[in-house]
């Protein structure tokens, strides 16, 4: 009997001393989302206690996976903050858009243990799911290629090449005054000849580039040559150009004359390194026409149903009989 009083004893003394007030609270961790949108993605972080606490519990957090802070990501937070009497506490965690191409990035938030908690959940991976694509896979976002489909580089803004044209070429100016396509009162066939280039890329240093015919080269753009986006440049042969052109940027041959031979030339523009940049064929449109060839509709890429690309100028009802359009498009409106 006495042991049995003892043993009774016993437990409630061990039952007494086990108070619930000495057992700390366990946290977990969880997200609304474990994978974000690039583009203005949100995630709510919370920290939940399995009982409410007399007091508050800050719960510093730290931040590392493959993701940057301040640059793909930004939190509403540094700490987990539960006030007392609650059993949970959040931050939220917003994506930072960008172009470039990143494909999925990890933030890994951590919590380590406190000495008023007990940490059941230490830290979660959230993914950033990139929108940004690349099509022709040569590393330049869509958004900022040229050419999607072709495999290029960021000098040419993902173009294999400068995108870079000639709408419109005159190599046989009419007669008399008429023929005055440089606007310098004076109709001289070598000078009022001209090529008129236009840039459908991104912007493009010319400098050092030449242009050459079948016989030599003809002209070398001189050093800060740059084209912006969408704009044009008209190389006349000679003489002094006068007029406003659509604002295009406008220069002489350097050799003096641009010499496109009637029937038969072809005009070759390379680059710094010798390589050819694009070329023209005069010789599908060698009929002496007495006025200019130009793309119809102005900066079109592909020939229409007919088969053909270039045009004679005054046949196009916009030109209203003009026979050129140095530096604007054929109904003599500029291109920007």
């Amino acid at each position: 009997m006495k042991i049995r009083i003892v043993f009774l004893l016993a437990l409630l003394f061990i039952f007494s001393s086990c108070d619930t007030d000495d057992i700390s609270p366990a946290v977990s961790l969880t997200a609304s989302s474990v994978e974000i949108s690039e583009d203005q993605g949100l995630t709510t972080i919370t920290a939940t206690l399995n009982s409410e606490s007399n007091q508050e519990i800050i719960i510093p957090v730290t931040f590392s996976g493959t993701a940057i802070f301040g640059e793909d990501y930004i939190s509403s937070e540094s700490a987990l903050i539960i006030p007392s009497g609650n059993i949970s506490g959040s931050l939220s965690i917003s994506s930072m858009q960008d172009n470039d191409i990143e494909y999925i990035e990890t933030i890994i938030i951590t919590i380590d243990s406190q000495s008023e908690i007990i940490v059941m959940t230490s830290s979660l991976t959230i993914s950033i799911l990139d929108d940004d694509a690349d099509s022709d896979g040569d590393g330049i976002n869509d958004s900022d290629d040229d050419c999607p489909n072709e495999a290029g580089i960021p000098e040419f803004n993902g173009c294999s090449q400068p995108l870079l044209i000639i709408n419109e070429v005159l190599y046989d100016p009419p007669s008399g005054i008429e023929g005055d396509a440089n606007g310098d009162g004076i109709r001289e066939a070598q000078e009022d000849e001209f090529i008129e280039f236009v840039n459908l890329g991104g912007t493009l240093d010319l400098s050092g580039y030449t242009v050459h015919d079948n016989a030599q080269e003809r002209h070398v753009f001189p050093q800060g040559t740059i084209i912006p986006s969408g704009g044009v440049l008209v190389l006349f042969g000679g003489g002094s150009p006068t007029g406003a052109f659509g604002n295009a940027i406008v220069q002489t041959a350097s050799a003096g004359i641009l010499n496109m031979n009637n029937a038969g030339d072809f005009v070759t523009l390379y680059n710094t390194n010798g390589e050819v940049v694009l070329t023209f064929d005069i010789e599908p449109l060698s009929n002496n026409p007495n006025e200019s060839y130009t793309r119809y509709p102005d900066l079109n890429l592909e020939p229409g149903d007919d088969g053909i690309l270039f045009y004679q100028h005054a046949g196009i009802g916009e030109a209203l009989g003009a026979f050129f359009s140095p530096g604007t498009r054929i109904d003599g409106t500029n291109f920007n």
